[in-house]
């Protein structure tokens, strides 16, 4: 199979002529990733941060086999379905202080923020009040697709695509040292009056090395933005469910956003499927006889009935009082090996916020994502059966909460022999 996939397949985030051959994985249960020669490797990084409960989780399995046998999926557009009402109301019933209200659908991450984004221009066009810039936060990732490129972080990633993205304004990454001084840029461009949003990953920046900032300067900066009439979008695709200690990002804040964009762990990282989440307000801009300002956006996969009912399985399983000591233990666990490691020679800085650990390596090139670090580092763990892909030289964590304490400490082991 190694050779068909060499020879049909285009991987992602790949250097296809360097990388060296893919793992084949014939089976995936628990934390544990099993190749074809059978060799079993834990799933350090939850596959790409989706998935939250463990692989082959039973009652989304059901979930996704009961809903298969009455409706596989239909169009979302002058119908509807159970699971897809369903979802919207819990969403809005489990996000804080009855602020949202409408909940519109889309495949996956980038997809839920390019929503929001268009939501935010059109919300002032329909008013005849057209605004055009947004606001963001250096060193942000909200997704591959356009507009979610032009709000990213503009860097060797995005660079053949600059000539199409819409010009950005950015924040200096809120250092504590820089807190003072970003929120008074940002006072000075929101007197111009002319921001359609401000989009930010909350409190944590994930692609980035997952680099934190606090809350308070977090609440700081949105209820400026308020005060100049900015709408807020929170990208919580993969600061939501668990990842923060708190189900939301937005639970450790007092201002909320306007917008909520959610994926990944969603479905319980099953199912692709992507939520846009807004208030009220926004969505009567919508409201008009004239249907050119209806959102005209949709996508053919809009509320499948199968991503749904894995979505509806997973926030079973987080009201669960079992899932909530396991990610109390994991940021536990994480905080003590941060304090085990903090004077270690060979580690820059420390991160860990909830079930996340980070730690950035010294290498003599700052953080980046080409740093030879991760290559190394990756070949590495895969020898000790670790699925792990650092980001440049900053090796994380942000596994599954059915990780045992006994795989948790060994991943802690095998990266302290790594950095010694």
């Amino acid at each position: 199979m190694i050779y068909n996939d060499k020879k049909y397949v285009w991987h992602p985030f790949t250097q296809m002529m360097t990388e060296p051959d893919v793992l084949e994985i014939v089976k995936a249960e628990g934390t544990s990733l099993i190749a074809k020669d059978g060799k079993s490797y834990l799933d350090c990084n939850s596959s790409w941060w989706v998935n939250v409960h463990g692989h082959g989780h039973p009652h989304i399995a059901k979930a996704i086999s009961e809903q298969f046998e009455k409706v596989d999926h239909i169009i979302f557009a002058g119908a509807t379905h159970k699971k897809g009402v369903e979802l919207s109301e819990r969403i809005i019933n489990t996000l804080p202080d009855n602020h949202f209200q409408k909940v519109f659908f889309s495949d996956n991450g980038s997809t839920s923020t390019e929503v929001a984004l268009k939501m935010c221009f059109q919300y002032w066009h329909n008013q005849g009040t057209p605004k055009n810039r947004v606001l963001a936060i250096e060193g942000a990732y909200h997704g591959d697709t356009f507009g979610a490129m032009s709000v990213g972080e503009r860097d060797y990633f995005n660079k053949p695509f600059e000539p199409f993205f819409f010009d950005v304004d950015y924040l200096p990454f809120p250092k504590k040292e820089l807190e003072k001084s970003t929120i008074e840029k940002a006072e000075k461009l929101f007197q111009t009056n002319d921001f359609s949003a401000l989009i930010v990953e909350p409190l944590i920046q994930g692609s980035s090395g997952m680099r934190t900032y606090s809350s308070e300067w977090l609440d700081q900066l949105v209820k400026l933005a308020k005060k100049h009439n900015v709408i807020v979008i929170f990208d919580e695709v993969m600061t939501a469910w668990g990842r923060t200690g708190e189900l939301f990002a937005m639970n450790h804040v007092n201002e909320l956003p306007d917008i909520v964009c959610l994926s990944k762990g969603l479905t319980g990282g099953v199912l692709p499927l992507g939520l846009t989440v807004t208030t009220q307000k926004i969505y009567d801009a919508f409201l008009s006889p004239e249907r050119v300002k209806a959102f005209l956006h949709g996508h053919s996969f809009t509320g499948n009935p199968l991503a749904c009912a894995a979505a509806c399985a997973s926030l079973d399983i987080f009201e669960q009082e079992s899932t909530w000591k396991k990610v109390k233990l994991i940021t536990s666990k994480n905080k003590e090996f941060g304090s085990k490691m903090e004077n270690h020679p060979s580690i820059e800085d420390i991160r860990i916020m909830g079930t996340i650990l980070a730690l950035e390596l010294k290498t003599g090139e700052g953080n980046t994502y080409f740093s030879d670090k991760r290559d190394e580092a990756y070949r590495f763990f895969l020898s000790k059966g670790l699925m792990m892909r650092p980001l440049g030289n900053v090796i994380f964590i942000n596994p599954p909460y059915s990780i045992t304490m006994e795989e948790l400490e060994y991943v802690y082991e095998v990266i302290e022999e790594f950095i010694g």
